[in-house]
């Protein structure tokens, strides 16, 4: 009787799912042209024309118009290149491909015709060539991660027109070439900017001065210059990061945000002492100005509001002169 049962219900489950169905076709068949352009025998198997595409895996629909507005991927099983088909997505707004370790190729230039994309994640693949210059057709960007590729090449000034982005991370690549100066012209909100783990060089534009960002970190590199420029007490930073490179500015003139949380600045070769004006940084929790050419007195009197046990000597070592707590009193 389970058995007659099951066989009279299930063809009219599958009549209602069909009928039922919210995904647009043209959606469904850019999905499912995702998914055959890779190698696997069946990568997604959720992605089955039986069941609505919106309830795919990695799929998320607007719940008014029904249009796929979201593709977040993660698979260490894909083999392939980013298929040109994500282009017939019109509608599409965040696009994530994480930690898909044989995902090969450049970037296809058919992205650029997803108007509507405001959030675009392409990471820890093994992706190649450059970053696209065309990525700045896309108005509506506000948050691009590049980061853990094998992008090379220099960063497209023309990254600085998009009026809405307020994050760049192209950490952990092969970029080489300097920061651009548009970037000094960036209109986004407290943009975040991380280039860490690259080649650039070159000197760091005067004009990053005029930026209010949220986030800073341009960690080992080849850069130079004047990176005093990233400080001022008008500012709203709360990460800055400019490790292993070779600045070279006096440190003494540095003024800091209160704001300021983390701020590491080692393995340069920043002079001049240690402004007693960073003590009202209350917020500050991580510190490394070690293996600078700092001298004087270490400050003293912090008002710290949650890192209560200071520093130690980690923090400081390996400078011309600086002295006092925690390193060895001054003479």
């Amino acid at each position: 009787m389970l058995l007659l049962l099951l066989f009279l219900t299930f063809p009219y489950y599958n009549l209602s799912a069909s009928d039922h169905h919210l995904c647009h076709p043209d959606d469904q068949s850019a999905l499912l042209s995702f998914k055959h352009s890779f190698s696997n025998p069946n990568p997604f198997p959720t992605w089955d024309p039986i069941f609505d595409c919106c309830d795919w895996y990695g799929v998320s629909c607007n719940d008014t118009t029904n249009y796929v507005i979201g593709l977040d991927i993660i698979s260490d099983n894909l083999n392939g290149t980013i298929p040109s088909s994500l282009s017939n997505l019109k509608h599409l707004q965040n696009l994530r491909l994480h930690k898909i370790p044989n995902l090969f190729g450049q970037i296809p230039q058919t992205l650029a015709k997803l108007s509507h994309l405001r959030y675009l994640v392409i990471s820890w693949t093994n992706v190649t060539g450059p970053v696209p210059d065309f990525l700045a057709q896309l108005k509506n960007l506000a948050y691009l991660d590049l980061s853990f590729n094998r992008l090379s090449g220099s960063i497209p000034s023309s990254l600085a027109t998009l009026p809405l982005l307020r994050a760049i991370d192209f950490s952990r690549n092969e970029l080489t070439g300097p920061i651009p100066e548009s970037f000094g012209r960036l209109t986004g909100e407290f943009p975040a900017l991380v280039l860490s783990h690259n080649k650039l060089s070159g000197e760091i534009p005067t004009s990053l001065g005029n930026i209010n960002f949220s986030s800073v970190d341009i960690s080992r590199n080849n850069l130079s210059g004047d990176a005093s420029v990233f400080f001022g007490t008008g500012k709203i930073t709360n990460t800055i990061v400019i490790s292993r490179n070779n600045f070279e500015f006096e440190f003494s003139r540095v003024r800091f945000m209160e704001s300021l949380d983390v701020l590491d600045v080692s393995h340069n070769k920043i002079y001049g002492n240690i402004p007693v004006q960073i003590t009202e940084a209350v917020y500050l929790q991580q510190l490394n100005v070690s293996y600078n050419r700092l001298c004087g007195k270490i400050p003293t009197g912090w008002h710290l509001r949650y890192n209560k046990d200071g520093w130690d000597n980690s923090s400081f070592f390996h400078n011309r002169c600086l002295c006092g707590i925690p390193l060895d009193p001054c003479k």
